[in-house]
């Protein structure tokens, strides 16, 4: 048995050539079946997102697998195999385990720590699943990549902070209010960035929301976005003086806002704290508003300082996170060792059965005065016998050892055991 990674990802190939090979919407379902059909591949799991195309494959022969999976590839999306060349990627056997559970622990995520990819994975496998497109082993590697990821969440801390400029914003605002359920938000400009924080805030429990744009129609079409209320842009500082938290990404060439302003604001809400973030490049709030008592001001250079502290601490928290991976690597190689003594095993227990039940009848033959107490006292008896006979050989076939192949093939000649070739998916 053999695991197969083959894919590409962001590290590997341009965005271009990644949605050429995206499996999305019904071609997910067509291309699994594909798959299955090729005779190398006995099992198949497909996992698409907008940063990697993996085909995760139980195989019979590894490299004419991977020709076939090229080919595959080449054919169902109606590209030339040279045009896969220096993008595709292949892993097999520890390898492909290994990078099967970094994946699901977004270890090798673009943005290392996010939480998105351990979701798709598990869609993916479900998809799957339901497809019938697994079996015992594919099964097995997708649970433990599960489990393995979120053992990385519980005993690292590879998710927790924040590494990208909106989120650095709003784990800022979470740690100056205790609780953004109960804090006022505006919106002033309408950049990007800034509009993801909006998002992020509002998933983080805010509710109250004012939009101040220039083009007071775009503001309405944020607000009813963002479920809150638009406000004509000449008003916002009248409205600050009701509001907590302030994202400020309008694009002005100069200060909207300025220290005096500010000051007869912070006047008016006897003094309760404001949060500013000014995203705007070049800057639209007077930086000398931070020497005001209770005001938090924050620019864009602030929270890149923070983002890359965070990013050096993920980076830590990720050799943590990846001595687990290799732990659990080894964990699960030993389980998949064990699985080629099985059919030995199986066969065994089958021949020790079939000898045990012929002696029996042969015994009970002889002697037709036996009542069923003695049979089953007789029984019970040989029942121990076999038990403790077969029981040496086959805790020896469970058992890891380097010399397995040879075990299994000794075993198989002391007691005359056929080849069982039988595949069982479930």
């Amino acid at each position: 048995m053999r695991i197969l990674v083959t894919g590409l990802n962001h590290k590997t190939a341009p965005v271009e050539v990644r949605e050429k090979l995206a499996f999305d919407g019904p071609k997910l379902d067509e291309g699994l079946r594909e798959l299955l059909r090729l005779r190398n591949v006995e099992e198949g799991i497909i996992i698409s997102t907008c940063n990697r195309v993996e085909l995760y494959t139980h195989v019979k022969e590894v490299e004419s697998a991977i020709e076939e999976i090229k080919q595959f590839l080449s054919t169902f999306h109606s590209i030339k195999p040279e045009s896969l060349e220096g993008s595709l990627y292949f892993y097999s056997e520890r390898d492909a385990i290994r990078h099967v559970f970094r994946v699901a622990s977004s270890l090798d995520s673009m943005v290392v720590g996010e939480p998105q990819i351990l979701g798709q994975v598990k869609d993916a496998f479900d998809f799957a699943l339901k497809k019938k497109a697994t079996g015992v082993l594919l099964n097995k590697l997708l649970k433990k990549a599960i489990s393995v990821a979120k053992r990385v969440r519980t005993e690292t801390r590879i998710a927790e902070n924040a590494v990208s400029i909106s989120y650095a914003a709003v784990e800022l605002a979470k740690k100056i209010f205790a609780d953004l359920s109960e804090k006022t938000f505006m919106l002033l400009g309408a950049g990007e960035m800034a509009e993801l924080a909006v998002r992020h805030l509002i998933n983080n429990g805010v509710r109250d929301v004012t939009v101040a744009n220039r083009t007071y129609e775009r503001g309405v079409e944020l607000a009813r976005e963002f479920c809150g209320r638009a406000i004509k842009f000449d008003d916002f500082k009248t409205e600050l003086v009701n509001t907590d938290i302030i994202i400020c990404s309008t694009g002005a060439p100069t200060y909207i806002l300025y220290k005096e302003d500010m000051q007869r604001i912070m006047k008016e809400r006897k003094n309760r704290s404001v949060f500013i973030i000014d995203i705007s490049v070049p800057r639209n709030i007077d930086p000398e508003i931070n020497d005001i008592d209770n005001v938090y001001l924050y620019d864009v250079d602030d929270l890149q300082g923070v983002v890359d502290a965070n990013i050096l601490e993920r980076r830590k928290e990720a050799e943590r996170a990846e001595a687990i991976v290799e732990e659990e690597v080894e964990k699960f190689l030993k389980w998949q060792n064990s699985l080629d003594a099985v059919p030995t095993i199986v066969a065994l227990r089958n021949k020790a059965e079939e000898i045990k039940q012929t002696e029996l009848e042969r015994l009970f033959n002889r002697l037709p005065g036996l009542d069923e107490r003695e049979r089953n006292i007789i029984m019970t008896s040989v029942n121990a016998i076999v038990n403790r006979l077969i029981h040496p050989p086959t805790a020896a076939l469970k058992e890891d050892h380097e010399d397995r192949d040879a075990l299994i093939a000794m075993i198989k000649t002391l007691y005359g055991l056929e080849e069982n070739g039988s595949k069982n998916r479930v």
